[in-house]
């Protein structure tokens, strides 16, 4: 599957989203050992914390020598000229992905995009409300709960989208449940990406706000993000193929 970098028109036959498998471990082998075994079922990779703090910026090199493409998932929320300066270094190193937290606000996220340079090399993806967040969580992270002031959970997530689209990002991290709506508003301005992928019965672990390949796929998601139900499986490349066939 072709990476989706520029944001396509709404349609009624969308593609199927672009699985991207995340290599949440604590060494650069384990990760190889991974997509190894995965082999041509998946062609992009998440780097995230974990491996990145453990691999370094080679672990992203190496998957690109590969041939892979990389979701550089660190998330990143500072000043707009320290963001600016991670987002350039991030492209350089080969990130088709990278994300920064929506909540730093729209001259951040604007700084990432002037670092990351070319979206249709590096398109930097706003992340709204993480899907382990529930409502509670979020009134609470947002001192809503102690002024009593409502906060719904839809509602931020489009604000914070609203934000990353008038920013230049070239789309937003989102759950499922907030994702037709996105794609509903800014269907013609940023492309969806939804993690907490599981499948349909199986335990959620973190995730509050899981879903199926096959709900993210009606959501509207561009990419799906696929993680312990693929890296834990007895045959992680056969696990790759049935989410997509579920889709």
């Amino acid at each position: 599957m072709t990476p989706r970098t520029t944001v396509a028109k709404a349609s009624a036959h969308r593609p199927p989203p672009v699985p991207i498998v995340a290599l949440d471990f604590s060494d650069a082998q384990s990760a190889l050992r991974m997509v190894e075994q995965i082999g041509d079922a998946c062609k992009f990779y998440k780097v995230g914390s974990e491996l990145f703090t453990a691999a370094g910026p080679q672990i992203v090199q190496t998957l690109r020598a590969l041939g892979h493409e990389v979701f550089l998932d660190l998330k990143f929320h500072d000043i707009p000229n320290t963001v600016r300066g991670a987002a350039r270094n991030a492209a350089a190193m080969g990130a088709r992905l990278i994300t920064v937290h929506a909540s730093g606000g729209k001259a951040m996220v604007e700084a990432a995009v002037e670092g990351a340079g070319d979206k249709s090399k590096c398109g930097v993806m706003g992340v709204t409300v993480l899907t382990s967040v529930d409502a509670a969580a979020l009134r609470s992270g947002t001192g809503a709960g102690a002024s009593r002031k409502p906060i719904e959970m839809t509602g931020e997530v489009l604000r914070l989208a609203g934000d990353c689209a008038a920013a230049g990002a070239l789309g937003v991290v989102a759950s499922a449940l907030e994702g037709s709506k996105i794609r509903a508003k800014y269907a013609d301005k940023l492309i969806l990406l939804i993690p907490g992928i599981r499948a349909a019965g199986a335990k959620t672990d973190d995730q509050k706000r899981a879903a199926t390949p096959a709900e993210a796929a009606k959501a509207g998601a561009d990419y799906i993000v696929l993680g312990r139900m693929v890296t834990e499986a007895a045959n992680p490349r056969s696990e790759v193929r049935a989410a997509l066939a579920s889709i």
